[in-house]
């Protein structure tokens, strides 16, 4: 951290004394025609000369006496909060029959600390060289990040970095001394996208890849989000990751840095989904090994299941469920992956009475919004942005899942609700039967999540429905569900279908 240090001059110093001869009164802790700053004047002091008391020196300020006090033979300025501008000090001992012992020094004062600035253009690519540029009024020192930064004639600046970094602090001291520091976050803004749900096995098959390429190839999609690690466990490359390869976790479905060298080549961006704590070979390997303390238990001990099965949810309180996660999002993140978007952060379903958490300190909410910040601050690192899949009535009933939208805001480039129109049931928001009504449901839902993110940086990136449930849904219901987010300012969307399938989604080229 910079710290920008006060200058305060020496008292004891050869520099800084004042004095016409030995017969005359002494001022230490300034010097003639200096400019100082109000700690500075704090140091100032007053000696008699040779043969006299300290009792018999005056002071005068600009021609007039000044309120002084005594500590052991020197004399100080009562108040040495100065206003600011040029000033004058004397320092006289009255004789009677010879002419007055006395020195005089002027100096001007500044108490006004530097003023700092910064352009707030927010940085959409996290992995190219960014310049911070700014300005430091009155400054004359500036640093960021204990860094000198050269100035320019009216404090302006311009710093290059290899890369954005998720802050900046910055110091800056002018001639007096005067001081300020500044802890600059740097705006971060997802570049947006359109893009599509694609598992690691669904990416290993051409008659499932290919069509999505052309997707991407004909401009209907500009990302692919492509698995890093599913529900079922299974990281879809051969991650490096000490607890993936101890756990047996890792697969070959695909290559992580050549499908992404591809696909960058190509001008597509690829977003990493990682499923945090639905894990069932993390949570089997650990039970059975001992490691209970990884998994969500029942009150009398037993794994929790709920709808999931035998093993199914991972303690997110659990330290080394906790580093497993983020290794593998960190090591996403170095392959080249555009974004990490983390799905079942969250606790599962069921009364939290009948859930036994061990390590849980704080609320199951306070907990998840814990580990995204974590995350957030490892991932940028490695220039990548974090997104998080969350339930859609996270926005209402954030309990039930510990999703609380507006606690973890500040912690993600963006929240992407699970939205889709078969997952709400009867008279939601108003709306009779959502299925059948795919824009009423999902311009009145994403409304909310807009509401819970308002004031911060964090986007809705909506996740939309193109699987079909109990009714087909063919381009016309995919298109309601742009339109609906469109109208909430919402630009960017996901389209899912857990068979990997986009045929019928209807999507127009963008140039």
């Amino acid at each position: 951290m910079a710290i920008g240090l006060l200058v305060t001059l020496a008292i004891a110093a050869p520099i800084g004394v004042r004095a016409m001869s030995a017969a005359e009164p002494v001022v230490t802790g300034i010097d003639d025609g200096a400019t100082v700053n109000t700690d500075a004047l704090r140091a100032l002091s007053v000696r008699a000369p040779e043969g006299k008391d300290i009792s018999q020196v005056q002071l005068l300020l600009d021609g007039a006496p000044v309120q002084t006090r005594r500590d052991g033979d020197r004399l100080l300025l009562a108040d040495p909060a100065l206003p600011d501008g040029a000033h004058t000090l004397t320092a006289l001992v009255p004789e009677k029959m010879m002419p007055d012992r006395e020195v005089t020094m002027a100096f001007t004062v500044d108490g006004t600390a530097p003023t700092l600035s910064v352009d707030p253009a927010a940085v959409t690519d996290l992995r190219k060289p960014f310049t911070l540029q700014g300005k430091a009024t009155g400054a004359t020192v500036l640093t960021a990040d204990d860094q000198a930064v050269p100035l320019d004639g009216d404090g302006a600046f311009s710093l290059k970095l290899p890369h954005a970094p998720g802050k900046v602090q910055l110091a800056a001291r002018d001639d007096a001394g005067n001081s300020v520091k500044q802890e600059f976050m740097v705006p971060v803004r997802h570049p947006g996208m359109r893009g599509v749900h694609m598992t690691a096995i669904a990416w290993s098959s051409p008659a499932l890849r290919d069509p999505v390429l052309q997707m991407a190839r004909d401009k209907r999609i500009d990302t692919i989000q492509l698995d890093i690690k599913d529900e079922s466990g299974e990281v879809g490359y051969q991650s490096q990751v000490p607890l993936a390869k101890e756990i047996g976790s890792t697969r070959g479905h695909y290559d992580a840095k050549a499908v992404i060298d591809q696909l960058h080549a190509e001008g597509i961006r690829v977003v990493g989904r990682l499923v945090a704590f639905r894990d069932p070979i993390l949570a089997k390997a650990s039970w059975t090994s001992g490691k209970n303390d990884r998994v969500i238990q029942t009150r009398d001990g037993r794994p929790w299941s709920g709808s999931y099965g035998e093993y199914a949810f991972t303690n997110f309180a659990n330290p080394d469920v906790i580093s497993y996660n983020i290794g593998l999002a960190t090591e996403a993140a170095e392959l080249g992956f555009d974004d990490i978007l983390f799905d079942y952060i969250r606790r599962p379903e069921g009364d939290l009475a009948q859930m036994k958490i061990p390590g849980l300190q704080v609320t199951p909410e306070q907990a998840i919004t814990n580990f995204l910040a974590k995350s957030r601050e490892e991932v940028r690192e490695r220039g990548a942005f974090l997104g998080a899949s969350v339930f859609g009535i996270a926005a209402t009933r954030p309990g039930p899942v510990a999703q609380d939208i507006p606690t973890m805001a500040p912690h993600v480039d963006y929240i992407s609700p699970m939205v889709y129109p078969s997952h709400w049931g009867p008279g939601e928001y108003g709306v009779p039967q959502p299925e059948s009504q795919p824009y009423d449901i999902v311009v009145r839902s994403l409304a909310d999540f807009a509401a819970k993110v308002e004031g911060s940086d964090t986007q809705i990136i909506p996740w939309l429905q193109a699987f079909n449930l109990r009714k087909a849904y063919g381009p016309a219901e995919v298109q309601a569900q742009i339109k609906a987010s469109q109208e909430n300012g919402m630009q960017s969307f996901l389209l899912w279908n857990a068979g990997c399938r986009y045929d019928n989604a209807g999507l127009e080229p963008k140039p």
